[in-house]
């Protein structure tokens, strides 16, 4: 019996490793691209300021698509829809990476968007199911979580490290034989699905399509209302067929009998909560890479591969900080958890903003990344602790789709307010940036209204 226990706990470990993996894979791409914009403009061709569609088009698909993928993890099978994601991520990848025109880049990043949106609730549905509630799925998610949050800024130094070296197609192209690997792996070593898993269940065709098309709308949006105006017919139109989309899917989810998301799953307080903090973790903590950017290569002068080494720092705290996120949660609960780390990293984020200053030096955003970095990482791994907690095995691929989805959109929301906000009046670049990193910091504190909300001994 010892020994089928431990081979047992051996599997679980490389099933772990892998979607560790896979997780990393998924966030470095929010971020890689950044540094190597100026590169893919003057090479493809780019007119004005619509390069930034690189970086818009993966997170409208993205987040139009997290709800989707996250219920046809459900239905039809965790294993099978990760790796369907993970070539999809091949082999879009493959397309960026030999692109010859702005319109094929921007397909491939839209491809590749959708693969995210698959990767990203069945990773982490698998964990939730793979490991029981409690210490254990904590440690999971700690691990999975320590990935996916280093992941946002390791995509900077990467992006930085490969333009640098290669060239811009190298920060698609690195994707390939990592994303293949994971695939093939995935095959031998997670867990094959159970088909008795989908007996007698429907897929919600009019709810999935209704609320694609709602989300992807809402974020295109989001995400370009900065750049072409909120007055902009086209961002009019796409809002508000947006509202009415997403107004039809509740309707019908209301009253489908077998509906893409149950709303009795809007009953469990934990889940709800946490939906609410991935929306405010992007709005706020994940918008600073952008920022600190442009701040660091515009301000300061530093090369892309200098941005990429400073963003080190960032990712060893916010490592480090996924780490303390579950030995907190499991002696001190969830609530408590993200109470403490909003506090601290509303403090650290705030320091950020003075060390962004024109008169500043590098070295003095230092303390900011470190306190910040840390927080980040706490707040990451409790987050998806509480999205999973009390929620049926059957139903964690939805649960999980749920929070990515606000987690995409609170990305899209924060970075429009805060790049409006920081082009807004006479502001200098540097003070516009870092008054957007005190705003961040700001709004950070809703944070702590949001998670007193959750039971005193939630756990």
């Amino acid at each position: 019996m010892r020994t089928i226990e431990s081979g047992e706990r051996a599997g679980l470990g490389w099933s772990l490793a892998l979607l560790a993996l896979a997780q990393l894979i998924f966030s470095l791409d929010l971020n890689i691209v950044f540094v190597a914009l100026p590169e893919i403009g003057a090479d493809l061709g780019f007119p004005g300021q619509t390069q930034q569609w690189v970086v818009s088009a993966y997170v409208v698909f993205a987040g139009g698509f997290l709800l989707l993928g996250g219920r046809a993890a459900d239905l039809l099978g965790r294993r099978r829809v990760f790796v369907t994601a993970l070539a999809l991520y091949a082999v879009s990848s493959l397309a960026g990476g030999l692109a010859t025109s702005p319109e094929l880049i921007v397909l491939a990043r839209a491809v590749q968007g959708i693969g995210g949106a698959l990767l990203l609730p069945s990773t982490l549905s698998l964990i939730t199911t793979l490991f029981e509630e409690g210490p254990r799925r904590n440690r999971a998610l700690a691990v999975w979580g320590g990935a996916g949050a280093s992941g946002l800024t390791i995509g900077a130094l990467l992006g930085g490290v490969l333009t640098e070296a290669f060239g811009w197609p190298a920060v698609f192209l690195v994707n390939v034989p990592l994303a293949g690997a994971v695939a093939l792996a995935a095959l031998a070593v997670i867990p094959r699905d159970a088909p008795a898993s989908r007996a007698g269940r429907r897929f919600d065709l009019p709810g999935a399509m209704s609320a694609t098309a709602g989300a992807t709308l809402l974020v295109f949006a989001l995400v370009q209302g900065p750049e072409v105006g909120w007055a902009a017919p086209v961002i009019v139109v796409a809002g508000a067929v947006a509202v009415l989309l997403l107004a039809v899917f509740v309707r019908l989810e209301a009253r489908g009998r077998d509906p893409l998301l149950p709303l009795r799953l809007l009953k469990n307080r934990s889940l709800v909560v946490a939906v609410a903090v991935t929306f405010l973790f992007m709005a706020t903590f994940g918008t600073l890479p952008y920022f600190l950017t442009v701040l660091l290569q515009t301000v300061h002068g530093l090369s892309a591969l200098q941005t990429g080494l400073l963003f080190l720092v960032p990712s060893a705290a916010i490592a480090t900080g996924t780490q303390l996120g579950e030995r907190m949660t499991n002696r001190l609960g969830v609530r408590t958890t993200l109470l403490a780390a909003f506090a601290v990293g509303a403090a650290g984020t705030a320091a950020l903003a003075w060390g962004a200053d024109e008169g500043s030096s590098v070295a003095s955003t230092i303390p900011g990344l470190v306190v910040s970095g840390v927080a980040q990482g706490v707040v990451w791994t409790a987050m998806w602790i509480a999205a999973a907690t009390g929620v049926p095995a059957g139903e964690q691929g939805v649960a999980s789709g749920l929070a990515s989805t606000t987690l995409n959109i609170g990305n899209a929301v924060g970075l429009a307010v805060l790049i409006a906000v920081s082009h807004a009046g006479a502001y200098s670049l540097a003070d516009g940036g870092a008054l957007a990193i005190l705003l961040a910091a700001v709004a950070l504190l809703l944070g702590l209204a949001v998670t007193l909300t959750l039971p005193r001994r939630h756990r």
